[in-house]
């Protein structure tokens, strides 16, 4: 009897383990995607519209962020009263204004190819649809983030240009094992001044907005070091939006 026990425990123990082992990055991805809403509810998603506060260099500055599902997005804070568009992308060409002429300017085309790139990415993160997009992703196995296990998964984007070569773009992910939400990403800066920094941002306070779920809190790390905090004070998707933002003035 103490046989068969010992057989049922040792076969239960095994199947147990085959499951663990088994897990597919995949199945990761098709969790997090569906404990976050659901891949119907996101592909409904036509724009959104976030609104919240960003810390950096001691200085608190609150922000608007509009993003379109077609990959459109503008990224506008208020300095000293004083609207200042710090990242936006038309669909083609990539622009910001100069903090000292208080202008907008066009970015480089090398720059405008990899904003386009990843523009679709902003709503609805890098893995959904993300084989249609032509990425692929890798389990590199279990790990730790300050102290909760994590699936680790690389994702290999599409190339970056470089001083006009192409260059790996990967990033890596740390997903609770748990829930199947990111925790954090990482990555190495490939160009400019920054070359070969490591990048993480770090997710938490994932909050529920019509039935989806997003991160609100998001720090991101220069080599070990806070260089930006943005928290999010509210999410409105598929609000009505004066499209003209997109685009930069004369």
């Amino acid at each position: 009897m103490k046989t068969l026990k010992l057989c049922l425990f040792t076969l239960c123990f095994l199947g147990t383990m085959t499951i663990i082992h088994g897990q597919t990055a995949d199945e990761i991805i098709h969790n997090f995607i569906e404990n976050t809403g659901g891949k119907t509810a996101w592909s409904q998603i036509k724009s959104m519209k976030v609104t919240g506060t960003a810390k950096q260099g001691g200085v608190d500055y609150p922000f608007v962020a509009t993003y379109m599902n077609d990959g459109r997005y503008v990224i506008d804070v208020n300095i000293q009263g004083a609207s200042f568009i710090v990242e936006a992308f038309d669909g083609e060409q990539s622009w910001a204004m100069n903090f000292q002429t208080q202008k907008a300017e066009a970015a480089d085309s090398e720059t405008s190819f990899n904003v386009k790139n990843e523009a679709k990415d902003e709503i609805t993160g890098p893995f959904y649809n993300y084989k249609n997009k032509g990425y692929q992703v890798e389990l590199l196995g279990k790990d730790t983030w300050e102290g909760t296990e994590t699936f680790k998964i690389k994702l290999t984007k599409k190339p970056s240009l470089v001083d006009g070569a192409e260059v790996e773009n990967t990033e890596i992910y740390f997903f609770d094992t748990e829930n199947f939400v990111p925790l954090a990403v990482a990555s190495v800066i490939n160009s400019g001044p920054d070359k070969g920094a490591t990048v993480q941002t770090v997710f938490s306070d994932y909050q529920e907005v019509d039935g989806l779920y997003m991160a609100f809190s998001q720090i991101n790390k220069f080599n070990g070091q806070i260089g930006l905090e943005m928290h999010i004070k509210q999410v409105a998707f598929n609000t009505e939006i004066d499209e003209t933002i997109f685009t930069m003035p004369e």
